[in-house]
């Protein structure tokens, strides 16, 4: 593949077009101005109506979920409301993750091994600290 890509330079490619437009013929005048109005009249049909304007600017409307008229007291209830549900999902959260805790080290125990002792072998370890003298 790479000996095929050798033989072939622009230069050589430019030389040859220069070459072949030097050479009088009658025809050459007639074939370039086919050749362009052929190529311009493609592009010109093929080219669709809604490439060739600008776009039209798009219409924003905006969804609004809370009423507009709501007061302070009801923005106060739906705010306590939310708060409860979030603190509901973290405590599952945090059942979930305790359970998973308990089965490995159930598993690990079952293995063979200290759960006290993997935990500390592979928790994460401290951040590094930058002495003062790094740049």
């Amino acid at each position: 593949m790479m000996s095929y890509w050798r033989h072939i330079s622009p230069r050589g490619a430019l030389a040859d077009l220069w070459h072949q437009w030097r050479e009088p013929t009658p025809y050459r005048w007639p074939v370039l101005i086919l050749s362009v109005s052929i190529t311009v009249t493609m592009l010109t049909v093929l080219i669709p109506e809604s490439q060739r304007v600008p776009p039209a600017r798009p219409e924003v409307s905006f969804i609004t979920t809370f009423a507009p008229d709501r007061t302070d007291a009801e923005v106060i209830a739906s705010n306590i409301e939310n708060q409860k549900r979030k603190e509901a999902l973290e405590a599952a959260a945090a059942e979930r993750a305790e359970r998973r805790k308990q089965a490995a080290r159930a598993l690990a125990r079952a293995s063979g091994f200290d759960p006290d002792q993997l935990e500390r072998q592979y928790s994460d370890p401290p951040a590094p600290t930058r002495s003062p003298s790094a740049p």
